[in-house]
C-alpha cells in the first residue's frame, strides 16, 4: 500500500528522535519485536569511496579490485525499474546545512512501482548512474542493501524485490545510530568484507578525522594518535582527508567484489 504524503510528513517529525529508539534495543524484549518490525532480512554494505582504492594493492587476484561503484552500476544495469527519491529522508528531517537534500535514494526493483508518486519518479539506467555520479561529486558515501526500514516507510508490499542505494553524509545518515544499536541489529550494516582501515606512524593527532568525518564516530585520539575502533564501516572519508596520509586501507586476500555481489543478488530479485 503506497504511503500517503502525511505518513511521510510525521516520519519526518520524528526522526530526530531516532537514536531513542536505538536505544529501546538494548532491552531484550523490545529488541525482539523492533528487529522483526524493522529489521527482518536485512543486509547493507557501505562501500568505500572510489578514491581510496589503490590497484597496486597486494591480493591474489587482482583483477577483483575495481572501484565500488561497479557494484552500482552492476544492479543498475540488471534491474528493470530504477527510482531516484526527490529529497533524502535523512537530511531533510535534520535540516541539512551540509550536503544537498535533493539527492535522495536510488531505488531498484518491481516495488519501486508501489512507491507514492508524489515523493519520486521513475528514471532510465543513464538517470540512474548520472545521480550516483552527482552523489559521489557532492562527497556522499554510497550503501546498498536489502533494507526493511525502506519497505516500511515506502509502503511497498515485497521487501524482496526492493534494493536500496542510499547516498548517505556524516552528519545526518540515519545509520549514525549503529553503534548505539543492540550488536546483533548493529552488524547487519557492514562494511566490505576484506578490507580494514587503519592508522600508521605518519599520524600526527591533528584530530581533522574526528571533526565529523566518521559517520559512527569511529575515530579517536588517544595520546598521541588516532585510532580506529570495530565500529568502523569502511567508507574512506577519514583516510581521504588525512592530511598525513597516515590512514591506510588494507585489503586481504579474501577481498571480493563477486561475492557481495552473490550476497545480494540472494536477497533482492530485480526482474
Amino acid at each position: 500500500m503506497t504511503r500517503p504524503l502525511w505518513f511521510v510528513h510525521l516520519l519526518k517529525k520524528t526522526f530526530p528522535n531516532v537514536k531513542l529508539i536505538a536505544k529501546l534495543t538494548r532491552l531484550p524484549i523490545l529488541r525482539k519485536i523492533i528487529d522483526k518490525l524493522l529489521f527482518t532480512g536485512d543486509k547493507i554494505f557501505y562501500l568505500p569511496l572510489d578514491n581510496v582504492i589503490e590497484v597496486n594493492q597486494s591480493v591474489q587476484d587482482l583483477e577483483e579490485i575495481v572501484l565500488p561503484s561497479q557494484i552500482l552500476e552492476y544492479f543498475i544495469n540488471k534491474a528493470s525499474y530504477h527510482w531516484i527519491m526527490n529529497f533524502c529522508i535523512c537530511r531533510e528531517s535534520m535540516q541539512c546545512k551540509n550536503y544537498p537534500i535533493n539527492l535522495g535514494c536510488l531505488f531498484l526493483g518491481r516495488a519501486v512501482l508501489e512507491i507514492n508518486p508524489n515523493l519520486g519518479r521513475l528514471v532510465s539506467k543513464e538517470e540512474a548512474l548520472e545521480h550516483l555520479r552527482k552523489c559521489k561529486e557532492a562527497g556522499l558515501v554510497h550503501m546498498i542493501g536489502r533494507n526493511k526500514l525502506d519497505k516500511e516507510w515506502l509502503g511497498v508490499r515485497d521487501g524482496c524485490q526492493l534494493l536500496s542505494i542510499c547516498n548517505c553524509c556524516p552528519c545526518c545518515c540515519l545509520w549514525r545510530i549503529s553503534p548505539i544499536l543492540h550488536p546483533e541489529i548493529g552488524k547487519k550494516i557492514k562494511r566490505m568484507p576484506g578490507i580494514r582501515f587503519y592508522v600508521d606512524e605518519n599520524c600526527v593527532a591533528c584530530g581533522t578525522c574526528t571533526n565529523g568525518i566518521c559517520f559512527v564516530d569511529a575515530i579517536k585520539i588517544r595520546g598521541n594518535i588516532a585510532e580506529i575502533d570495530d565500529e568502523c564501516r569502511g567508507c574512506g572519508r577519514c583516510m581521504d582527508v588525512c592530511a598525513q596520509k597516515a590512514i591506510k586501507m588494507e585489503i586481504s586476500d579474501d577481498f571480493s567484489i563477486k561475492e557481495i555481489i552473490n550476497e545480494l543478488e540472494k536477497l533482492v530479485n530485480l526482474k
